[in-house]
């Protein structure tokens, strides 16, 4: 029987399981399955995404037929900007069926119009309406509207000199999750002309075979922070987007608010969501307070019928380029595999990779170089951190040292007496410590601790080289210790000095 696998049409025996077609895959990760009879709910479609230079637009068509008889395959080559005034901008040429009326007809704004040329159909036009007003497009009798713009109208007004649609597709709406399932059961049995869509793919904003386009590098970056992993969490859902809320609060500036589009990706940049990322499976109007950073080019079924709690599979162009936490080593055999040249600040030994310029894979790849500081390797302490036992104080932890964001950590050694190592990184006011994971009996060496708000000293890290059953690692009681984790190398403690910014690895 015939299985479509993420647009691939495979071959699989009757009886095949999910598993067999997936054999690699995270089995705590999602996947669509739609059944076959909803192919012919989303042949109904009247929608069409005019990818264009300047951004995107989504029409609605008058006449669903005139997707097939008019957008057929190599269109898009000849769709350059022609001619443009404060009225209309128009596309083309083209040849096309249009029958002139040699009269005017009368236009809103939106308008989509299929027009020509001298009244000659081998010249004909895609002409987009920027405001009211009545002209002869050379259309036929009923005018050519042949469709209206109904997500992206502000991109009416951007359209330029040099601008193109650089693609025409159809927009498939399966409205009917009956005839959809979410699964991640790898028994789950397949059917002949199931689709199969298990991953998701984007491409962030300010990339492409154009050249690269910095202006909203902060924003993409924190957008391939939050997906790492390859990993998206369903946090939210609703009937316009899905939201994985993980690295929120996390500031993040306000640099491009353009139209929500179904399968744009935008970052919350204010309010109490900052920092999440949405996926929109609806379009919407364009908001100040969400940066839109990408855009989903295949696995949109998935991101439409996808609930809380499901973990998707999410694929990004391009990977993020952060080297901080590489060996100097490593740092250099990735940055060749990607292109780019690095300089760093010493050469040769074992060190450690704890900043970068330029900070985001955009600045990083249009400049085709990179900069590193590094530090020796027994200078940086590798720890792990306990977020299933301590999860507030992991966060906090990992907010204050910078792990949050990079690999590599750095907090100020305030004091050091025989066995105890203090550590006091800046936490800000109103950041409650509550205690969790407190010890009972006896704290084993290394173990990385903060004390919680019940003592004084609240937000303190410590280190005990030695084992107690009295105190814990910040020489505070145990009821007032948060366990947050253990250190992995204890030896490169000992080299470290009061006053000075002692260097940590998280190792996951």
């Amino acid at each position: 029987m015939e299985i479509h696998l993420d647009g691939e049409r495979i071959e699989v025996p009757a009886g095949a399981r999910l598993g067999d077609i997936l054999p690699g895959r995270d089995v705590r990760c999602s996947v669509a399955v739609i059944l076959p009879a909803l192919e012919e709910d989303a042949a109904e479609s009247q929608e069409v995404r005019f990818v264009t230079s300047a951004g995107d637009m989504v029409v609605e068509m008058a006449d669903p037929g005139v997707v097939s008889r008019l957008f057929r395959p190599g269109l898009a080559e000849r769709l350059r900007l022609h001619w443009q005034d404060r009225y209309a901008a128009a596309f083309g040429p083209f040849e096309s069926g249009v029958r002139p009326a040699r009269e005017p007809g009368r236009y809103e704004r939106g308008d989509v119009i299929l027009g020509c040329g001298g009244y000659d159909p081998t010249q004909s036009y895609l002409i987009f309406a920027r405001m009211r007003h009545t002209a002869d497009y050379g259309a036929p009798a009923d005018g050519g509207v042949i469709g209206r713009v109904v997500t992206g109208r502000g991109l009416l007004d951007r359209i330029a000199e040099g601008d193109r649609i650089i693609e025409v597709e159809r927009i498939f709406r399966h409205a009917d999750r009956s005839h959809a399932v979410i699964t991640h059961d790898a028994a789950f049995r397949l059917e002949d002309g199931m689709q199969v869509i298990s991953y998701v793919e984007a491409e962030v904003l300010g990339f492409g075979g154009d050249g690269i386009d910095t202006r909203v590098a902060r924003s993409v970056e924190h957008f391939l922070l939050s997906v790492q992993s390859g990993r998206f969490l369903v946090d939210r859902s609703s009937s316009t987007h899905i939201a994985d809320a993980h690295l929120v609060p996390t500031k993040v500036p306000a640099e491009f608010s353009g139209p929500r589009l179904e399968g744009a990706i935008t970052v919350r940049t204010a309010g109490k969501s900052s920092g999440a990322v949405y996926i929109y499976t609806q379009g919407v109007s364009a908001s100040p307070v969400h940066t839109v950073v990408g855009r989903v080019v295949h696995g949109i079924e998935l991101v439409r019928f996808s609930g809380e709690g499901d973990l998707l599979a999410i694929r990004v162009e391009p990977e993020q380029f952060d080297l901080v936490g590489f060996t100097l080593a490593g740092a250099e055999e990735f940055a060749a595999r990607r292109g780019v040249s690095l300089t760093a600040d010493a050469a040769g030994g074992d060190r450690v990779v704890i900043g970068q310029t330029p900070a985001t894979t955009l600045e990083v790849l249009a400049a085709g170089a990179v900069r590193v500081a590094t530090e020796p390797s027994d200078h940086v302490i590798s720890i792990s951190l306990d977020e299933a036992a301590a999860p507030r104080s992991v966060t906090i932890f990992r907010e204050v040292t910078g792990l949050k964001h990079h690999a590599v950590g750095k907090m100020p050694l305030v004091f050091r007496f025989e066995d105890v190592s203090l550590f006091k990184p800046k936490i800000g006011k109103g950041v409650g410590i509550i205690p969790e994971n407190t010890p009972a009996g006896e704290v084993p060496a290394f173990t990385l601790a903060m004390t919680n708000d019940s003592r004084r000293g609240a937000g303190m890290v410590g280190i005990r080289t030695t084992p107690s059953a009295e105190f814990g690692p910040t020489a505070e009681p145990l009821t007032g210790t948060n366990v947050i984790g253990k250190v992995l190398d204890a030896g490169n403690l000992a080299g470290m000095r009061e006053g000075t910014t002692v260097y940590v690895r998280e190792v996951k």
